[in-house]
């Protein structure tokens, strides 16, 4: 399995004041991504993954129970927030066996993870535009992130170790894979959910979805009932 070819020059231009405050807000973030882990870009992935698994677990759960008491369809917002949300954790399990996160690094990923929780649970309540606004500018970085750490692996600043065994068996990846090949259909899965929450955040403000990036395949994570059965 190889990676989708992505458009790594793909940028939604802010329209109005809402857009203009997601992108003024991940700009913040980028930077202070920036400062903090400067060129470890495995350990930045650590920490980021888990912070890019919640929105998707939010809108999932609000949009259900906005289903719930609207009772009427949700569109397949909700299995595809779902999924967004799987994908993303898998990321972090992936980077967590090539990049052993330190225990302040855990002990940051537990206090970032409740205040953005909260922080994007609120921002979800208040606007959903502007929520998968935040969501589609934050994958726009996470785009520009993985292109850096695939030159820091080809310039040979990270070392291509070989793709742990999560990775083979999620992505479908042959033996032999290396943690170039993983960096890559990680960058193609990020691309794909920009495009998802930009399209998403576009239907809510009444505009076309656009071009959504192909997703690379990934293999299906069965739930324990089906494993016991």
């Amino acid at each position: 399995m190889t990676a989708p070819r992505i458009d790594l020059s793909i940028h939604h231009k802010p329209k109005g004041a809402s857009d203009r405050i997601a992108l003024g807000f991940t700009k913040v973030l980028r930077w202070t991504a920036d400062t903090f882990f400067a060129e470890r870009y495995g350990h930045r992935a650590v920490v980021l993954e888990t912070v890019a698994a919640v929105p998707g677990m939010v809108g999932a759960t609000i949009n259900h129970l906005t289903c719930l008491r609207r009772m009427c369809d949700d569109k397949g917002w909700i299995k595809t927030l779902m999924d967004e949300a799987e994908n993303e954790r898998m990321h972090l399990m992936t980077f967590i066996e090539i990049s052993k996160p330190t225990w302040f690094e855990r002990a940051v990923i537990i206090g970032v993870q409740w205040v953005f929780y909260l922080f994007f649970f609120a921002l979800y309540l208040v606007s959903s535009k502007t929520a998968h606004r935040v969501v589609g500018y934050f994958e726009e970085e996470a785009v520009i992130s993985y292109t850096h750490y695939l030159a820091e692996i080809d310039e040979g600043r990270s070392e291509n170790v070989p793709a742990p065994a999560i990775a083979l068996r999620y992505w479908g990846l042959p033996e032999g894979s290396t943690l170039r090949d993983v960096v890559l259909v990680v960058r193609a899965d990020e691309a794909h959910h920009r495009d998802v929450n930009h399209g998403y955040a576009n239907e809510l403000a009444g505009l076309p979805m656009g071009e959504v990036a192909a997703c690379p395949p990934h293999i299906p994570l069965e739930p324990t009932w089906k494993r016991a059965a």
